[in-house]
């Protein structure tokens, strides 16, 4: 068990239609536990080019947390940027661990809770190998 002030991280996931807005779900699931944001201050969230957005930015902010992403070519390099390529490599070995050893594409659920479970278990199962 950590200790006080020991660092920890966001434990929330979700599963999302394709065709909504990652920064939108983003804040979703970062205001929709009321003690998330309370027990884990100042925390660090690692997103895509895809998270590039004022608004985002100015609401990271509001709670006190940082957005850790790349920035876009023509942009000046964000703060951090250069810390993202070792992590980017793991997560992309993870989701290709989910997607290729752990059969997640095929995973067999008829409906959005069978999903949510098989998925779930799924990253338990690797979770636990790691």
């Amino acid at each position: 068990m950590p200790g006080p002030g020991a660092a920890r991280a966001l434990d929330d996931w979700a599963l999302a239609n394709p065709k909504v807005d990652g920064r939108d779900l983003l804040a979703d699931m970062l205001t929709g536990d009321p003690d998330l944001l309370a027990t884990h201050p100042g925390q660090t969230v690692i997103g895509d080019k895809g998270y590039v957005s004022r608004h985002l930015d100015a609401f990271m902010a509001s709670y006190g947390l940082t957005l850790l992403r790349p920035s876009y070519r023509n942009r000046q390099p964000r703060p951090g940027e250069h810390l993202l390529k070792p992590v980017r490599q793991l997560i992309e070995s993870v989701n290709d661990t989910l997607k290729g050893q752990l059969d997640l594409e095929r995973h067999g659920a008829r409906t959005p809770a069978g999903v949510l479970a098989r998925v779930g278990q799924r990253i338990l199962a690797l979770t636990a190998a790691i």
